[in-house]
């Protein structure tokens, strides 16, 4: 069990950044499996709750959505949407808790766009909203980012700000008076991107087996420090066997 697809190697990248006692809030897709895949391979002791009021479901099965039943299986608590996102804001809580996000861009400091493309008032293309991304990115401790790895999604200057990242870097996110931490890291299909500790400027962490820095910076409208790269290490037959056979038999997400 050596072959591995994109999919999978992001899924499983992302897991090495859940540790026990996080509190994972995630949507559906690719965060849900990898929020999954950690309870059974880095983080045995994490909770996974969503927006719609899940908190801590034994996730017997794969939620397409965050609103399918299936996520208020045996959970130990049925909430609602207050709920959910007054976790974030507990300091008890909030300190622990890791937003799993995408977006259609993202600029050098992991700043999000996931409303429109193009100008506001009238774009290119509409989406149908950030839901709770801005809640999310306010104010928990740390997130971790997927994005398909493309010119025209990590951008110099986003078309409109949903989320807030680091903003201009530095300092610039505790003067906005946003608590919490920022983005810690971005898994893409290529690679995965940090950010420095005193500039919030993104950089290369890590190249996918078959990717070099200079591909990776060929697919990105800046440029980034690439001297901290290394490669990633790929999926070992176990997490996968985790991935295929546990958190989605189905297929639903994964695919054919």
């Amino acid at each position: 069990m050596t072959d591995y697809t994109l999919r999978e190697l992001m899924a499983i990248t992302a897991t090495r950044y859940i540790k026990n006692g996080d509190i994972v809030f995630c949507g559906t897709g690719i965060s849900l499996l990898a929020a999954m895949a950690a309870k059974h391979i880095s983080a045995p002791g994490s909770i996974v709750f969503f927006e719609t009021g899940g908190i801590d479901s034994e996730l017997e099965e794969l939620p397409l959505a965050v609103g399918d039943p299936r996520v208020m299986h045996r959970t130990t608590v049925n909430g609602s949407l207050a709920d959910s996102f007054a976790i974030m804001q507990n300091p008890f809580t909030g300190p622990h808790v890791v937003g799993v996000m995408g977006a259609a861009q993202i600029d050098r400091y992991g700043n999000l766009n996931s409303t429109v493309i193009g100008d506001y008032h009238s774009p290119d293309i509409r989406f149908s909203g950030n839901g709770g991304a801005p809640d999310v990115a306010s104010f928990v401790n740390r997130t971790i980012i997927f994005m398909q790895h493309e010119k025209r999604k990590f951008v110099e200057k986003l078309d409109y700000l949903s989320s807030p990242g680091w903003l201009t870097g530095y300092d610039s996110r505790k003067k906005a008076g946003l608590s919490g931490g920022g983005p810690e890291v971005v898994i893409t299909d290529k690679a995965i991107m940090g950010f420095d500790e005193v500039s919030r400027e993104m950089i290369l962490l890590g190249t996918y087996p078959g990717y070099l820095p200079e591909q990776i910076l060929d697919q990105m409208s800046f440029d980034v420090d690439t001297t901290k790269a290394v490669e990633v290490q790929v999926p070992s037959s176990e997490e996968l066997r985790i991935l295929r056979e546990v958190v989605d038999p189905q297929r639903l997400i994964l695919g054919g």
